[in-house]
């Protein structure tokens, strides 16, 4: 019990104050695991759960993690074609980490490279974030299902990798992860006007071509 207290305190000091870097990759990280559980289990595969289940513990981070699992539901039942069956639409085999990690990683870059501003900066938005974490979901499920569970481990290192490289300064610039909280108006599921409907309906179009020809070489 003294744990989990000195736990729960320790959380409230990590997102009342400006993050570090290295908190925010152990953060995403943290919330990949929970979101790649929370698809295993929805598609009715075993895995062992995350050290610490974020969605049931209460606290600023699990809060974060049901909001982004809520915008996940809402991507995937709009565009529920992109984020199943990811491996064979990539046309990759699971059985290789490097494989799975340079598909991961390549999708990624891709997907917050389009919509560049006219300077040439990559445009973030919460909308691929949250589509990147659907990937690492689906991709989860792929691999786990053809045998591979070790390959979860190596994707959500490589969420870890990607945030550190590209996501850290727009994170900080937001005040870290919590700020996807505020992009839920009403978390009533039958709530349709919140922000991510309207822009998925655009954003949704080119994630399924980059899903359908990325690394089709491979």
């Amino acid at each position: 019990m003294e744990m989990l207290r000195r736990s729960s305190v320790f959380a409230s000091e990590v997102f009342d104050r400006s993050p570090t870097d290295k908190e925010l990759v152990s953060q995403a990280k943290a919330l990949c695991r929970e979101y790649i559980h929370s698809r295993l289990n929805r598609a009715g595969i075993g895995w062992s759960k995350p050290e610490h289940g974020l969605a049931a513990s209460g606290g600023t981070l699990g809060e974060i993690s049901s909001v982004l699992l809520w915008l996940g539901d809402e991507l995937e039942y709009l565009r529920p074609n992109v984020y199943r069956n990811v491996a064979r639409q990539l046309n990759i085999t699971v059985a290789s980490e490097s494989v799975v990690s340079d598909a991961f990683l390549a999708v990624a870059a891709d997907i917050f490279s389009t919509g560049r501003s006219k300077s040439g900066k990559s445009s973030v938005t919460w909308g691929k974030v949250v589509s990147l974490y659907a990937v690492a979901g689906a991709l989860a499920v792929d691999c786990v299902r053809h045998g591979h569970p070790a390959m979860v481990h190596t994707i959500v290192d490589c969420m870890g990798e990607f945030v550190r490289k590209s996501l850290i300064s727009w994170l900080k610039k937001r005040g870290g992860w919590v700020d996807v909280t505020k992009c839920v108006v009403s978390t009533d599921p039958n709530f349709c006007s919140h922000w991510l409907v309207s822009a998925v309906c655009a954003f949704g179009h080119y994630l399924k071509t980059v899903v359908l020809h990325l690394l089709r070489e491979k």
